[in-house]
């Protein structure tokens, strides 16, 4: 069946759909990523967001439930250059056309990424229509035109999970995936359909979550460390985190823009100064406005996993995983709060460290999923840090 891609610039895509049979509308943008398609479609940082993956060949190992990083796929569109709808991985479970339609997600292939890529790169992020059927071109801008913009919405109150919970108390679901003979085994198990894993270490810190849309990959890091983790809802007060008596906080990534959320923003304020803060993405943007900052829109923001990012104070330079489309602004943070990793590419603000509390945040993603896994060492450092607290 026929599709089309339309940008609220007139620009139109036009080529085959997959997936469900349906129009939706959302903020285009771009993932640089050559694997690890499923985690971005089941990320909640792209909710509300059309995405379309460079990378030019999407479905090759299909989808495994494993391999989710929430409990749904939450982008609005899927846009690739061409299909694999015949997966080859002893892992797979579905094809990526049928869990796309399943879940009710148009899809488009055929179209030039490049060009696509290319346009946002020189216009910026823009809303767009993903439509399948019968409808023009100029039925499909206009609407698209018409759809709500990114800045000023808050799709952390769509995400963010009701009810209070404690991850993994089985010690089961965080347990790394591995190998056998790194795992010591001479075959592999069968449990959990073949797949063999890494024992977990015991839980000795308490930390409170806040689920801004967090990953699941975020939640296993941590218990992978050793924390016990309870997750809560967004809009937790402060005071409801201090009667849990954790050794420390964390503040997850997650969707929308960070000005919106200032009934967030005044918890955390409440908690910088009460024990240690670890934030990434949304969550490091949240840090940067409760400790007295702003955060502003990039042109076409930073999404895939190769995104060079340097310690200003080891000069060491990582290459991170990244899913943001806004960012703290130096010039507006106070003299408390130090800035201490920058993007290379354009120089915006990748960390913050407070100068008088044990509070630190990044804007990438150093769980990963997909790789790389420079960043992973921050999770150790926040155990350190909580430590030291003690």
């Amino acid at each position: 069946m026929r599709a089309l891609l339309a940008l609220e610039d007139g620009t139109c895509f036009h080529g085959e759909s997959f997936g469900a049979q349906k129009a939706r509308c959302g903020e285009i943008c771009f993932n640089t990523s050559m694997t690890g398609y499923q985690e971005v479609l089941t990320d909640p940082s792209y909710r509300g967001q059309i995405v379309a993956m460079t990378y030019p060949l999407i479905g090759n190992y299909g989808i495994n439930p494993l391999d989710n990083e929430s409990r749904e796929p939450h982008v609005r569109g899927f846009v690739i250059e061409e299909l694999c709808a015949t997966p080859s991985n002893w892992r797979s479970t579905e094809s990526l056309p049928d869990y796309l339609r399943r879940h009710g997600i148009p899809g488009i292939e055929g179209i030039d990424t490049r060009a696509l890529t290319k346009k946002l790169r020189t216009a910026g992020a823009m809303r767009a229509i993903l439509a399948t059927g019968e409808i023009s071109d100029d039925e499909a801008v206009a609407r698209a035109s018409a759809s709500p913009p990114m800045v000023g919405m808050d799709y952390v109150k769509e995400v963010s999970t009701e009810e209070s919970f404690e991850w993994d108390p089985e010690s089961r679901i965080s347990r790394e995936w591995t190998i056998p003979n790194e795992a010591g085994e001479s075959d592999p198990t069968n449990e959990d359909g073949g797949n063999v894993f890494k024992d977990l270490p015991g839980a000795d810190k308490h930390v409170v979550a806040y689920d801004f849309g967090v990953k699941y990959n975020i939640l296993r890091r941590l218990r992978q460390e050793g924390f016990r983790v309870t997750v809560v809802n967004s809009r937790t007060p402060a005071q409801d985190v201090l009667a849990m008596k954790p050794d420390g906080v964390f503040l997850s990534n997650g969707p929308g823009d960070p000005a919106a959320l200032d009934y967030i923003h005044k918890e955390i304020a409440v908690l910088i100064n009460k024990m240690p803060i670890f934030a990434i993405c949304l969550g490091h943007q949240i840090l940067g406005h409760a400790a007295g900052g702003k955060t502003f829109k990039l042109k076409f923001g930073h999404r895939g996993g190769n995104q060079p990012v340097q310690d200003l104070r080891s000069g060491k330079v990582a290459i991170t995983s990244q899913n943001h489309g806004f960012a703290v602004d130096a010039d507006s943070l106070p003299a408390g709060v130090e800035v201490t990793h920058i993007n290379l590419n354009d120089q915006t603000v990748e960390g913050l460290r407070l100068k008088d509390y044990p509070v630190f945040s990044v804007q990438y993603h150093p769980e990963a999923a997909p790789g790389p896994n420079d960043a992973r060492y921050f999770f150790s450092e926040f155990a350190k840090l909580i430590d030291a607290a003690r």
